[in-house]
């Protein structure tokens, strides 16, 4: 039940205008997320900075060629997902699978 409330949640968010969802299938070869997750957070000043957190250890990055790596490989993952209409069809399956 949990999980229905959350796929039908996402399809909600999902209609908005301002929200793009993309999902990356877990059946997708060797993609650029299994590095593990990460954000990339824009500032008011227009630099940017990026946060992961593995267990025990949680790392606010601000060396800019870090951050370029991490927004190329934000850039590799966004290529390998689906694009926002067919995630929210994929979403749609998983839901009516549920």
């Amino acid at each position: 039940m949990v999980l229905r409330r959350q796929l039908e949640r996402l399809l909600e968010i999902g209609q908005k205008r301002n929200v793009e969802i993309q999902v990356l299938p877990l059946d997708r070869e060797d993609n650029a997320g299994l590095g593990g997750p990460f954000h990339l957070l824009r500032l008011k000043k227009g630099t940017t900075v990026a946060h992961n957190e593995v267990q025990r250890t949680s790392r606010l990055i601000s060396e800019r060629k870090e951050i370029q790596l991490l927004e190329l490989r934000y850039g590799v993952i966004r290529a390998q997902a689906l694009p926002p209409r067919e995630s929210l069809a994929f979403v749609e399956k998983i839901l009516g699978e549920t």
